[in-house]
């Protein structure tokens, strides 16, 4: 089941026009740990967090902060 905050991040990135694999490039990982994260598989890091929303010029709440968890 996809979360809010997946859709969140996959918003972004669609918005900035960027793949899995241009996203991941920015931020040095592989474009399997952005799709898991996509899909609600894998807790990313915080600082993989950050970099993902400095990339996605967007902040830790914008992306990854869920009132309802």
């Amino acid at each position: 089941m996809t979360t809010m905050k997946n859709i969140k991040l996959k918003m972004a990135r669609a918005e900035h026009d960027l793949s899995q694999e241009e996203l991941a490039k920015q931020v040095g990982v592989s474009r399997q740990t952005i799709g898991l994260i996509e899909l609600g598989k894998y807790n990313p890091t915080l600082s993989l967090c950050k970099s993902i929303c400095k990339a996605l010029s967007k902040t830790l709440d914008e992306l990854f902060w869920d009132a309802n968890e």
